[in-house]
């Protein structure tokens, strides 16, 4: 699928609310957060439940998670490369629209290219607005929870282009990752506490007062 091209006689609106509104208002900056890694790597899990603190925190989250974007906005997609990329355009769009409405958006893609990786911070370029959280695990690792039963499926031969094992399909490591959790080695506790820390560091959520 080729990107499709903007149509002719736009003219984009600006916001009586704006952006510095809505944030004073939610108490904390808005901010997408891009969970990157394997199948299984636990990029849903991690998202989910970083959301779930922030919300006990008092903050205003969402999910875009792979599985539920390819229900609705991104039906119709598959998993070349081409339909890949065209998957991660779109959802870049759309969480720099969380961001703009001052929502901590959490998105969970395995979005394998360096390239549309690069492409979804661009839309965003401001620091502290894209923070890449790259959920480190081998694919071993991965291999072994498989919740899918992906791996299962593409090392017997059923599934093709799967990202980490098929021969036409890698996945490409992050090389300036914000963040960076490896669920081989540490809990999901662990995990999260360690992106909320990284989090207040960069002044993305006010610390919490004891």
């Amino acid at each position: 699928m080729t990107n499709p091209q903007p149509a002719e006689n736009l003219t984009w609106h600006k916001h009586k609310v704006s952006r510095g509104d809505r944030e004073a208002a939610n108490g904390h900056r808005g901010a997408t957060l891009w969970f990157t890694g394997l199948s299984g790597s636990g990029k849903s899990t991690l998202a989910n439940e970083v959301a779930f603190a922030l919300h006990q925190r008092g903050a205003r989250t969402y999910v875009l998670d792979g599985d539920n974007i390819r229900m609705g906005l991104n039906r119709g997609l598959g998993f070349s490369p081409e339909d890949r990329q065209e998957n991660i355009r779109r959802i870049g769009e759309v969480a720099k629209l969380f961001t703009d409405a001052g929502v901590l958006n959490l998105t969970a893609f395995v979005s394998p290219y360096r390239e549309d990786r690069a492409a979804a911070r661009s839309l965003q370029p401001e620091p502290g607005r894209f923070i890449e959280v790259w959920v480190k695990a081998d694919v071993a690792t991965c291999a072994s929870r498989d919740p899918k039963g992906l791996y299962r499926r593409a090392l017997a031969g059923e599934i093709t282009g799967f990202t980490g094992v098929s021969a036409d399909a890698p996945y490409e490591e992050p090389h300036d990752a914000e963040i960076v959790v490896e669920t081989a080695r540490h809990s999901v506790p662990e995990c999260v506490s360690q992106i909320l820390s990284e989090l207040e560091r960069r002044g993305v959520i006010p610390p919490v007062q004891s």
